[in-house]
């Protein structure tokens, strides 16, 4: 004969000392999962990777009309953007074009001006060149942090392999390749 086993009754369990002890496994449970991420949120760089700026960048090709032609996170709702790098002294740019805001895209203008070897300041941010082709047709820059990034062009469409050419320079650099949208 096969013996059944009773599930206990309500009123054999102890008032409220189950969900809570349910309560704390469940928050020690996320806790540990939190730090099991295995890679950065979108658009955020893996700080654990070496990140480099271009070393044979070259101001004066760099000034000109930039679109934006991919983006991360909430720069890639805006829309298409655009940036108008005009050099105003050796190394020195003033910077006009739209960004993404929280209302949506805005106009802006800013100076900014070269710190090193494909480094550029701008609004008290340290961006960084990563890639440029040959031809300075596309550019890829983003920040030390991996708070920004994005891919430039001279050009509203981007050519697929240069688009391909630039994801692989992100992920070198510690972004997120899947992660960046176009625009």
């Amino acid at each position: 004969m096969r013996s059944r086993r009773r599930a206990p009754s309500v009123a054999a369990m102890p008032g409220p000392e189950p969900p809570m002890r349910l309560k704390s496994s469940l928050l020690l449970c996320l806790l540990a999962l939190s730090g099991c991420a295995a890679t950065p949120p979108p658009g955020l760089r893996d700080g654990a990777k070496p990140i480099s700026s271009a070393a044979a960048f070259d101001p004066a090709r760099f000034a000109d009309v930039w679109h934006v032609a991919a983006a991360y996170g909430a720069e890639a709702r805006c829309g298409p953007l655009a940036e108008t790098w005009i050099l105003t002294a050796p190394g020195r740019y003033r910077v006009t074009g739209t960004a993404c805001g929280p209302n949506g895209a805005r106009a802006f203008v800013t100076e900014a001006r070269v710190t090193g070897p494909g480094r550029i300041a701008r609004d008290g941010e340290e961006l960084w060149v990563l890639w440029t082709d040959a031809d300075y047709r596309v550019a890829v820059i983003g920040t030390p942090s991996g708070g920004f990034a994005r891919l430039l062009s001279r050009t509203p469409t981007v050519r697929p392999d240069l688009m391909v050419a630039a994801r692989r320079v992100l992920e070198f650099n510690g972004y997120d390749p899947a992660a960046l949208t176009p625009l």
